[in-house]
């Protein structure tokens, strides 16, 4: 098992009044009361993989998604469907008024019967003419123009039909149903309103088919490529950690931002947002390494670098700190020197650095007793110092657990 670095800080603040005199000094200090900790003011630190790769950014969106459109220029009568219901294949979200239709479909209908009678008589005609014509009773030139009479009429009855299936299928237009199992989301039209085709109705997703779109610079995308793990937040779940794979990579970068769309499937579908749209960023994950990692609460940097308070029995030493790169998911430093297992440090703001010397910070510490006991004492004696700012303590246990 590898080692993994422990560090228990116990946080204590309180605010110290400046400049407002003795008697709200003395208000202050009988309005003291004793410190509580809660299982939030412990943080655990330890040794991470450190991840390296270009960022991400996108949305979540579902991939089965549709934009339901008019197809026909109606009146909207009826809204069946609102906004985060559910539907199945088929039903009826939106119907159109189809008067007009229908009567174009009526009107189709009674000229095919006159074209399939007009057709059925040229038939005849035409026939009749050919015997006659093999009896020698009648000339070339009238056989001919029977043919033409009876082709016309051919002609005549298949547009016809073809005015009925097309009066047919705009009046299935006039009813907007769902293409497959979903949510209704982005109502747009209510009943009354008039669509002209192409007008954008109502949109249906699943929301069980949700992905993370997002995008990537060009200048990385040689790095990127189908399977890669991707590690994101989304906004909205801001304490949950999703992860994924790349499962496509756009092959042509958008001509105005350069960028490379990059799509990336959940891990784990259960725990995917049910929400779409919902903003995305994170890394791809194009190299780990472990590395021991130290966060940005846990260092003091001033002009002169980091640092950390480091005790070694009565003396308190400030320790710089040689820092590696900063892990862009965690924030988290990668510390290369100046700790060792086994240092105990303690972390504070000037608000106690200035009203106590670094021999009286040690001498507290060098007892090695509990972190909160010593955050507490320490916290007591900045205010008998009377310490101009607020007084912030961690004193943290630095070492290795096998």
């Amino acid at each position: 098992m590898k080692p993994r670095l422990l560090i228990l800080m116990v946080l204590a603040a309180v605010l110290a009044g400046c400049g407002k005199g003795p008697a709200a000094d003395k208000a202050a200090s009988k309005a003291e009361k004793p410190l509580l900790l809660a299982p939030a003011d412990l943080y655990t630190v330890q040794s991470n993989a450190l991840i390296t790769g270009p960022s991400i950014t996108g949305s979540v969106q579902p991939e089965r998604r549709a934009d339901l459109r008019a197809e026909v220029s109606a009146v909207v009568l009826q809204v069946l469907k609102e906004n985060g219901e559910p539907v199945k294949r088929g039903d009826l979200i939106i119907r159109l008024d189809d008067t007009a239709i229908r009567e174009n479909l009526t009107s189709a209908q009674s000229a095919t019967g006159s074209a399939s009678r007009a057709d059925e008589q040229a038939e005849r005609q035409y026939q009749r003419v050919k015997q006659l014509r093999a009896s020698s009773l009648v000339s070339v030139q009238d056989l001919e123009d029977a043919e033409v009479r009876r082709n016309n009429a051919q002609s005549d009855l298949e547009a016809a039909k073809s005015r009925v299936a097309i009066a047919r299928q705009q009046l299935q237009r006039t009813e907007i149903r769902a293409p497959f199992e979903g949510i209704v989301a982005d109502r747009q039209v209510s009943a009354g309103d008039t669509v002209e085709i192409g007008r954008e109705l109502v949109k249906v997703i699943d929301p069980t088919s949700m992905r993370f779109e997002g995008m990537v610079s060009a200048d990385t995308i040689g790095d990127i490529r189908g399977g890669q793990t991707v590690v994101f937040r989304v906004h909205g779940y801001a304490q949950q950690e999703f992860s994924g794979h790349i499962t496509r990579v756009n092959p042509a970068a958008n001509v105005t931002t350069r960028q490379v769309e990059v799509l990336v499937a959940f891990s784990d579908p259960k725990q995917q947002p049910q929400l779409a749209g919902l903003y995305a960023e994170g890394r791809v994950e194009t190299a780990s390494t472990a590395a021991l990692t130290m966060p940005a609460s846990a260092l003091v940097q001033d002009n002169t670098g980091s640092f950390a308070w480091r005790v070694q029995g009565a003396i308190l030493r400030k320790v710089a700190l040689d820092l590696g790169v900063r892990d862009a998911r965690t924030g988290d430093y990668v510390l290369k020197r100046g700790l060792a297992a086994g240092d105990r440090l303690l972390l504070c703001t000037n608000g106690l650095t200035d009203a106590l010397s670094p021999n009286d910070i040690a001498s507290v510490l060098a007892l090695r007793r509990r972190p909160a006991d010593d955050c507490q004492r320490l916290i007591e004696l900045a205010h008998v110092a009377r310490a101009a700012d607020d007084v912030t303590v961690v004193v943290a246990d630095y070492r290795l657990s096998q």
